[in-house]
């Protein structure tokens, strides 16, 4: 008989966590104006908001804060950190940043300026957020056939190579790099093939631009393609990884994710003329250019996550909770993006919730009824994570309208899992109830989704 799958750690350490009731929460609800951003933590039975930064450091990686050097400059938690990027991703050069979007935050005041057009695969909320700020515009170039959450493709994460071609050869002169993200949040958590990302790199070449990664979920990435693509079966994790960074020109890293820390990120390039163009803005932005913004004891454990993070058995365990859920989920009949991705569990709310009008936000009524229903906090990825157009100030309602359970590296049980299954099937078995959703009384000009208040619809 075969031995059942186990997790490949034990837990030394336990946080209590309360059950709250429905009066109770329909009260927090309320008085966080329907915006699951703006509820307490403690409100929070089972939190799957996001997985960025929410993950739990191993034994390793707590040894190596308390040996972090906190020198202002030249600490040696920084070269620790340099040797680690080195060795797993192969870049020269690097930043540190305290996360992901300050990364992007320091790459793109280098990069974009006014007018610019940005091609790649679903940006996702802030990198749309830091083009469209430059007054930049961002083109999502990703395969037709990551919109259709029931079909099965292995890979649909990967940019279409007809699309980006067409912007290139419209727009040549306006685009400063491509950017592929790896994984795909936006399309649901989903992989790019290493196929793919060479594809990406010919045609970057062939028109003379750069190739960017928005690497926060690499490893994860990686994974997909060691069991979906031909000819890595084989292959180590590491071995992938430098394989799919042998595209890119630079990146950027949210280490909250696969470097699972709580706290830091960092950019990491080629080009030495790159760095030092980019340093004069960490400094501005960020600190010193050997802890931008990270404490040494931040970078000593970021340096041991990047091992970790890449290691295959971890991988396995992580992205195989993730599957347990989406299996779950499937068995109840309840429409989600397929196959299920590497961090996440993403809820199709158009098909979910019919009676719901787009324009009174589907995935936000969906969350909001799952936090009532057994206080466990998910995200909106739709019509008010896609902002307004910034010309028409037009509401965008994407392709895509998910609600993402994202899980958390190393904290929940499937005992966990199973309660947001049960939850979850309790409101699809009543979903021609919900016939109503919520309208925004205040919004933030750009990422509103982070501060919106809105109202229920009566």
């Amino acid at each position: 008989m075969e031995l059942p799958f186990a997790e490949s750690y034990k837990i030394k350490m336990v946080e209590p966590i309360r059950k709250s009731n429905r009066l109770e929460r329909e009260k927090w609800i309320r008085e966080a104006g329907y915006n699951l951003f703006r509820l307490r933590s403690d409100q929070v039975f089972i939190d799957l908001l996001t997985d960025s930064g929410t993950g739990a450091m191993s034994d390793r990686q707590w040894s190596a804060m308390m040996l972090g050097d906190e020198s202002y400059a030249g600490a040696r938690s920084f070269y620790e950190m340099q040797a680690a990027i080195r060795e797993i991703l192969g870049f020269e050069y690097f930043l540190p940043t305290h996360q992901g979007r300050a990364a992007e935050n320091v790459l793109f005041s280098v990069l974009i300026k006014e007018g610019d057009i940005i091609p790649g695969n679903s940006h996702f909320d802030t990198t749309k957020g830091h083009i469209e700020f430059r007054k930049a515009k961002a083109v999502d170039c990703t395969i037709d056939e990551a919109f259709n959450t029931t079909l099965l493709h292995p890979f649909k994460g990967n940019v279409d190579e007809e699309k980006l071609e067409n912007v290139l050869k419209a727009h040549t002169d306006k685009i400063p790099f491509i950017i592929v993200t790896v994984t795909c949040n936006s399309s649901g958590g989903q992989p790019v093939s290493i196929e793919n990302l060479r594809m990406v790199r010919r045609l970057a070449d062939k028109y003379g631009k750069m190739v960017v990664f928005d690497s926060a979920r690499f490893a994860e990435n990686a994974y997909f393609i060691k069991l979906r693509e031909k000819g890595y079966e084989d292959k180590s994790i590491r071995e992938i990884v430098r394989d799919m960074f042998a595209c890119a020109d630079a990146m950027t890293m949210s280490a909250k994710k696969d470097a699972i820390v709580n706290m830091g990120g960092f950019i990491a390039m080629r080009s030495k003329d790159l760095h030092a163009k980019a340093s004069v803005f960490n400094i501005i932005y960020e600190g010193y250019i050997t802890y931008g913004g990270m404490s040494g004891r931040d970078m000593s454990a970021l340096a041991q996550g990047l091992y970790e993070g890449t290691e295959l058995d971890y991988l396995e365990t992580r992205i195989r909770q993730v599957e347990y859920l989406g299996n779950r989920l499937t068995e109840f009949g309840i429409p989600l993006q397929q196959p299920t991705g590497g961090h996440a569990v993403f809820i199709d709310a158009k098909r979910f919730l019919p009676n719901v009008a787009k324009e009174e936000f589907q995935a936000q009524t969906l969350g909001v009824e799952l936090y009532l229903e057994a206080g466990i906090r998910g995200v909106e990825i739709g019509a008010i994570l896609a902002d307004r157009d910034p010309v028409t100030r037009e509401n965008r309602y994407p392709s895509l309208e998910l609600m993402r359970l994202a899980i958390p590296r190393r904290v929940y049980t499937n005992n966990h899992m199973d309660v947001v299954a049960v939850a979850l099937k309790n409101i699809f078995d009543r979903r021609e109830s919900v016939t109503k959703g919520y309208r925004i009384l205040e919004e933030a000009p750009i990422m509103r989704h982070f501060t919106v208040t809105l109202e229920k619809v009566i």
